[in-house]
């Protein structure tokens, strides 16, 4: 079943805290979680086998 565009960039567009790995909006300035201000974007790749 196809993903549609909409659907995709929504699961995707978020930003992941390096300290305790919670997943935060795309706008956060800090985690939601635990407050640090270590946040990286979501890896747009997906995993598996080459």
């Amino acid at each position: 079943m196809a993903i549609f565009p909409e659907a995709r960039e929504r699961r995707l567009r978020k930003k992941i805290c390096r300290k305790c790995g919670a997943s935060n909006p795309w706008t956060a300035k800090k985690c939601r979680k635990c407050g640090s201000k270590d946040l990286r974007p979501k890896k747009l790749e997906k995993k598996g086998k080459a």
